[in-house]
């Protein structure tokens, strides 16, 4: 996945602006972006504040872990099984 040049805090700020009375496309022109990129930053950080997106991210993080975790253990369960297979147990 490509990386933001922007990070949340920043794009927090850019969404602020046009909160304050801005138009987006004032707003888009100033910091480089297009109003895609804006609107699509709008619905994935709309309506959060910063402790909100502080809980997202440490969700994100317990989310991945969990899922390597299931990966590891899924592997561990089809060698056992391989191994039972040829064992003929």
């Amino acid at each position: 996945m490509k990386k933001s040049r922007f990070t949340e805090t920043q794009i927090f700020s850019i969404l602020k602006e046009v909160d304050a009375g801005l138009k987006v496309e004032t707003v888009c022109r100033k910091h480089g972006i297009s109003n895609a990129t804006y609107y699509n930053w709008k619905s994935k950080y709309g309506g959060m504040d910063t402790s909100e997106l502080k809980r997202m991210r440490e969700l994100e993080e317990e989310n991945a872990k969990l899922k390597k975790m299931f990966a590891d253990v899924s592997l561990q369960n089809q060698a056992m099984k391989e191994l039972f297979a040829k064992k003929g147990w």
